[in-house]
């Protein structure tokens, strides 16, 4: 049984990495995905840190209709917004260390989550998610849908519980769920790993002979630096300095979370409001068109196949047909300018919402910078700094472009 496990182990990572690796699986949550925790306390060493990417805020419905109160704008609130809620639902599980949002194309994370924005339009939310340790290992690709009613706004205002918090559970699950698939030596090696990435990425000329990729995109280890190696002393303090950058960010990230999150759960419920008033007045319009148009019909074909007597004892109720089926058109094309004026509204929520979502200007080593796409820009200057500082530190060539 003790040397069954490590294959049966090794079988089911297998397994998962064929699964989720091979094409994006999707997955419909349940309403009831609560977050799992481990049964006992996982060790220090076994902790692995988790960054995740700003999202990729993805692309509007090409449907004209489907667009009402959506934009860019809000998308890109989004991207920012969601990294933050997805980060606060891994804290929570217990299974991991330190859990960051990152700018994107960030190197030097143990595991990095990466997530696109497929639909969100306060009925639905649709996101792919993609997770990899700093090995090149996918741990998850896979697409996440969930669907909420105004009940459950109205739950989540007693509550003040995420509307959509069951899919962040549901990722944190399935990460969970992969990360119990490595051993103990699997978990070392990859924060090994991304250290010596973390040390490549500053100093190619020192500690990329340390590490190998493969044409599979995986890192191999080719051979440790020795443990009194003083340039690997440099690169675990300048990372410290990296890592204190990295929450001076999301600090500011948490900033932006707490002044969207009322806005945002109201946006999202009020559209899903205005939405369902639209597609209720939509239905009665076309109801009262089909109606109005068959009793037009009705009473020409009474006209048309009745005989004499027929038409002269219906003339009266023709009469009625014709008028009533008019007016019950009339009425329909009423209901289609009523439904406009709710298409409007949405609309209008949305651009609501956008002049509350603008970008925020922060102060970072003394330099103001605008949280906006710009972050990536910025935290990509940081890490220049940071090539500039290890190379007067140990008298090496700078390679900063």
């Amino acid at each position: 049984m003790i040397a069954f496990r490590p294959i049966a182990r090794g079988l089911l990572c297998a397994l998962l990495v064929t699964l989720w690796g091979c094409g994006t699986v999707h997955q419909t949550v349940r309403e009831d995905e609560a977050v799992q925790r481990p049964t006992a306390e996982i060790a220090e060493e076994q902790l692995l840190d988790v960054w995740i990417a700003l999202f990729d805020p993805g692309a509007l419905p090409d449907d004209k209709d489907d667009t009402n109160g959506l934009s860019m704008e809000i998308r890109r609130a989004e991207a920012r917004y969601m990294p933050v809620q997805l980060r606060g639902t891994l804290e929570k599980t217990g299974y991991w260390g330190a859990v960051r949002v990152v700018p994107q194309k960030t190197v030097g994370a143990n595991l990095l989550v990466q997530g696109r924005i497929v639909a969100s339009d306060g009925e639905q939310l649709t996101l792919d998610i993609d997770a990899l340790d700093a090995s090149g290992r996918r741990w998850l690709q896979k697409s996440y849908t969930a669907k909420v009613t105004l009940a459950d706004y109205k739950a989540s205002e007693s509550s003040h519980r995420e509307v959509f918090q069951p899919l962040y559970n549901a990722v944190a699950n399935d990460l969970a769920a992969f990360r119990a698939t490595l051993s103990a030596a699997d978990l070392q090696r990859i924060r090994q790993v991304a250290e010596l990435r973390f040390g490549a990425d500053l100093a190619p000329d020192v500690f990329s002979a340390y590490l190998h990729k493969t044409d599979e995109a995986q890192w191999r280890i080719v051979r440790l630096p020795a443990r009194e190696e003083p340039m690997v002393a440099r690169i675990r303090a300048i990372r410290e300095r990296d890592f204190l950058l990295v929450d001076t960010l999301n600090g500011h990230f948490d900033n932006l979370y707490a002044d969207m999150q009322q806005p945002y759960f109201d946006w999202r419920k009020s559209r899903l409001e205005e939405l369902q008033s639209l597609r209720e007045i939509q239905s009665q319009a076309r109801n009262r068109k089909l109606l109005g148009a068959a009793a037009i019909l009705g009473a020409i074909a009474i006209e048309v196949l009745g005989g004499d007597s027929t038409r002269a004892s219906t003339g009266t109720l023709r009469n009625v047909m014709i008028v009533g089926g008019a007016y019950a058109v009339k009425t329909g094309f009423d209901k289609d300018s009523e439904a406009t004026i709710h298409a409007d509204a949405i609309a209008e929520l949305g651009e609501s919402f956008s002049a509350e979502t603008q970008p925020m200007v922060v102060e970072v080593e003394g330099q103001t910078h605008e949280l906006t796409g710009s972050a990536e820009a910025q935290y990509q200057a940081w890490r220049h700094l940071l090539k500039r500082i290890y190379a007067a530190e140990t008298g090496l060539s700078d390679h900063t472009p």
